[in-house]
């Protein structure tokens, strides 16, 4: 026996998101929608099976890129090749609008197409992603929605930071003034600290946009994929939705690593009695084997690194961006370091060092204006966690 695929898809939240795109809806996403949540839980999924097909519906052309995809090459490039992809699938219609082209058209229409030749996924020397998009537009004849998945990884590299302001520009040149709708913008992030590095302040491409939450999936959820999976077991052996929202919790409402501990339990130990102790403790040994990673670098550091990694946790948890070098910050430091039993007193050199190192071991990721903040969020909550435990401690 084994366990089908199973899709849980969310019209509500797609509509909900096409009637910001439109103008249908209380919410205006005309600016760009920035969606943030950990990384496997289900934004990907989302925008594949419930996302781009309720924009094809509406007759809007949805084109995808993830940046996580091929992290050997460039994300300006990726979101670049994107595009070209989506030009190349107009070919006909770009070599209509050749023959009827103003003056002012013709040059980019035949680079364009001469440039298909090579094969290469980049846009013609001298053009400009504003004019792509403006091309594709014409051509397809309806509302382009760009979805860059991943989008702080943009921010690794001048190219991708680049890209970003490109695509600001190209939002502008296509929204502004604009009486029909021509081009809507979506990022998202596995890290909300990092994907709010395009939005926090005047320097960034998209200044004032907010971060929006990407709705977890929830007891919906739970409910259809318990159901999905008792129904391929004994009508006498099945999962309790309870247990297995429980276990969901534990990790992080992640499906992937639900799909694992449910394959382990169900068909590996067959007809046990206990489903639902099983599938807590398989749930609590994936959250450990996290968890242990944790501890395991955590361990390595020096003092100063360690003080300064959980003052990061507490900015990350409380949403509040890091200014390292603030007295505040130094002074907060310097408790910390205390209570792990250092007498050193903190400097701001003594702690960019620590940050630079922090970051070489790929604990923490700046950006490439600077800013600082963890990898992986899920170390913010181990940290509170162990600081949860001493205070507790007898």
């Amino acid at each position: 026996m084994s366990l089908p695929l199973f899709v849980f898809h969310r019209p509500e939240l797609a509509a909900s998101i096409v009637a910001g795109f439109s103008g249908e809806g209380l919410e205006d996403y005309s600016s760009g929608l920035f969606l943030a949540a950990p990384r496997r839980t289900g934004k990907s999924t989302f925008l594949k099976n419930d996302l781009m097909p309720i924009c094809l519906q509406r007759n809007w052309l949805p084109v995808y890129v993830d940046l996580w995809a091929n992290q050997l090459i460039d994300p300006g490039q990726l979101i670049e090749s994107a595009i070209v992809q989506a030009l190349q699938a107009q070919e006909s219609q770009i070599k209509k609008l050749l023959r009827t082209a103003g003056i002012d058209q013709i040059g980019l229409l035949q680079t364009i197409e001469v440039s298909w030749s090579s094969n290469s996924g980049k846009l013609p020397e001298g053009s400009t992603l504003t004019e792509a998009l403006q091309l594709l537009y014409a051509a397809a004849g309806r509302m382009i929605v760009l979805i860059v998945d991943e989008a702080q990884h943009a921010l690794d590299t001048s190219a991708g930071i680049n890209s970003m302001y490109a695509l600001k520009a190209a939002r502008d040149a296509m929204t502004l003034g604009t009486d029909t709708p021509r081009l809507r913008l979506i990022f998202t992030g596995s890290s909300r600290d990092k994907l709010a590095q395009l939005v926090l302040n005047r320097k960034q491409p998209f200044f004032g946009a907010q971060i929006t939450p990407f709705p977890l999936l929830g007891l919906d959820f739970v409910k259809a994929f318990t159901a999905h999976v008792n129904d391929r077991l004994a009508a006498d052996n099945g999962f309790r939705t309870e247990d297995v929202m429980e276990a969901f919790r534990t990790v992080g409402h992640r499906p992937e690593l639900l799909w694992t501990i449910v394959r382990q339990v169900a068909l590996e130990l067959g007809q046990a009695p206990n489903l639902g102790e099983l599938l807590a403790k398989g749930a609590l040994n994936v959250q450990a084997s996290f968890w242990a990673e944790y501890e395991g670098e955590y361990a390595l550091l020096s003092t100063i690194q360690k003080a300064v990694l959980e003052i990061m946790a507490i900015r990350c948890i409380d949403q509040r961006p890091l200014a390292p070098f603030a007295e505040k910050t130094i002074q907060e430091i310097a408790g910390i370091a205390r209570a792990l039993g250092s007498d050193i007193t903190p400097t701001a050199q003594s702690i960019q060092a620590a940050l630079e190192a922090l970051r070489e071991k790929g604990i923490i990721w700046r950006s490439g204006r600077g800013a600082y903040t963890l990898e992986d969020s899920g170390m913010a909550d181990w940290l509170i966690s162990l600081q949860d435990e001493y205070r507790n401690a007898p």
